[in-house]
């Protein structure tokens, strides 16, 4: 009898540390949110960003931030609810933070024969006529996908809050049309992405862009981008003609009330 129940004993102590050992490599790998804004002081830059452009509908609008791993770091809107948004939006902005995320590259850790530093930064909206039928990278928006558990999880009340269930979760998602721009720190370090979303797509580029700026999350000058200009390199690119071509390959439709992309600030060293 002794012997059987220290065999039982034993048995139960293999299968709690089974378990424990199941539950510790569950648990997920530390993020760098630590690094990036705060979610009172993405929510200070969106405000402002929405404030100083009149661009598209002037809606509200959803902001996201994911570090370089793509872990959801801060979820904010403008509104004076979640209501007073797009509801949808929330979730596109958390894709386009992705998208920009995983399709840009730091520059300051290699320059290549000028000495000049290199690199890319694609915007969303850089990926749109690249993506469409016979573009360069057909498919791209296939290839990670959204995960439901966690652009759904949780109470709807605490969007758009410091309590935002997406917040510690990997989102997922390509979105390829206007409104997410990679982060780039000091050095041209990459160290995440934001995503807009609430108005037309090319407002929701203007007011990325604004977002960055207010964050000082825009020292990106001299790296590489498709938009052909040094100043704005992942800026959007309108130049698809009426049978729907882009001649750079890069290009984005043109929204109503959109204004020139130039007159965005340059980005920073």
């Amino acid at each position: 009898m002794m012997e059987k129940r220290m065999l039982g004993h034993t048995m139960t102590i293999g299968v709690l540390l089974t378990c424990m050992a199941t539950v510790s490599n569950a648990q997920p790998a530390a993020n760098r949110c630590g690094i990036l804004p705060k979610h009172a002081d993405l929510k200070t830059a969106l405000d402002k960003a929405v404030a100083d452009d009149k661009s598209g509908l002037n809606n509200h609008m959803w902001a996201t931030i994911v570090d370089r791993d793509g872990t959801v770091c801060g979820v904010a809107y403008s509104g004076k609810h979640r209501g007073s948004q797009w509801l949808g939006s929330r979730v596109i902005s958390a894709q386009k933070a992705n998208t920009a995320n995983l399709f840009s590259l730091d520059s300051f850790s290699s320059s290549n024969e000028s000495g000049q530093a290199r690199g890319l930064a694609l915007s969303t909206a850089n990926l749109y006529s690249a993506v469409q039928p016979g573009g360069s990278l057909y498919g791209l928006q296939f290839s990670n996908p959204v995960d439901p558990a966690v652009a759904y999880r949780g109470a709807a009340s605490a969007y758009g809050t410091a309590r935002d269930p997406m917040v510690g979760g990997k989102l997922g998602g390509v979105n390829v049309f206007g409104g997410g721009l990679a982060l780039y720190g000091t050095g041209q370090k990459r160290v995440g992405a934001v995503g807009l979303s609430g108005d037309t797509a090319c407002t929701d580029h203007m007011i990325a862009w604004l977002v960055r700026k207010n964050l000082n999350l825009d020292h990106m000058a001299g790296t590489g981008g498709v938009a052909g200009d040094n100043e704005r390199p992942d800026n959007v690119v309108y130049d698809i003609d009426n049978n729907g071509k882009s001649a750079g390959g890069w290009g984005h439709p043109k929204c109503p009330n959109a204004p020139d992309p130039k007159s965005l600030p340059a980005v920073r060293q």
